[in-house]
């Protein structure tokens, strides 16, 4: 009796098939639909987030719907100017985080905020947690880019001045918005 058979018998087709929608086009679910409209709609959800954050208004989707693309994408920006800022000083003590302390920085940070979120009986998961942080980090990363344009001219008191009042409108955006979202 010979178990071993060569050929593959059976069907490779999903057992769903797509509907068709209003508009005549097939229906997708996530598994199905082409990757452009998956990158498409997920920079559609994380821009709305942005401007929830740019915007702040009373909404709960930021906590019901999360995401790490947004934040992905702004540790990396933020990242990678702090890394450009700290290659350009030439000085060894005058050195900017490392790439990778800025992801850290924003992990703790959420697992801080879950931890005492969790303790004072909340309900908000370590990915919520990343989300909003994330997402919050973008005036944080409107204000150093502003900086770094300003640190292109040559230093005076008034440049700094100008810095720490960008930093600091940043930060309290940041703040304003996390407390919106």
């Amino acid at each position: 009796m010979d178990f071993y058979d060569p050929i593959v018998k059976g069907e490779m087709a999903s057992l769903e098939r797509p509907g068709i929608g209003e508009d005549g086009l097939p229906e997708f679910n996530t598994l199905d639909e082409p990757i452009k409209n998956t990158i498409m709609r997920d920079l559609g959800a994380a821009g709305q987030k942005f401007k929830y954050v740019l915007f702040p208004k009373q909404k709960q989707t930021l906590l019901k719907e999360w995401d790490l693309w947004g934040p992905f994408m702004l540790c990396t920006y933020m990242a990678m100017m702090l890394q450009k800022s700290a290659d350009n000083s030439g000085n060894a003590s005058e050195s900017g985080p490392e790439f990778a302390e800025v992801f850290l920085i924003v992990c703790l940070g959420a697992i801080v905020v879950t931890l005492n979120s969790s303790l004072l009986g909340g309900k908000i998961s370590f990915f919520q947690s990343v989300c909003v942080l994330g997402y919050c980090l973008l005036p944080c990363v409107i204000a150093l880019t502003v900086c770094f344009v300003i640190l292109f001219a040559e230093q005076t008191s008034f440049l700094f001045f100008l810095r720490f009042i960008v930093t600091l409108l940043g930060f309290a955006w940041a703040v304003y918005g996390k407390v919106f979202c």
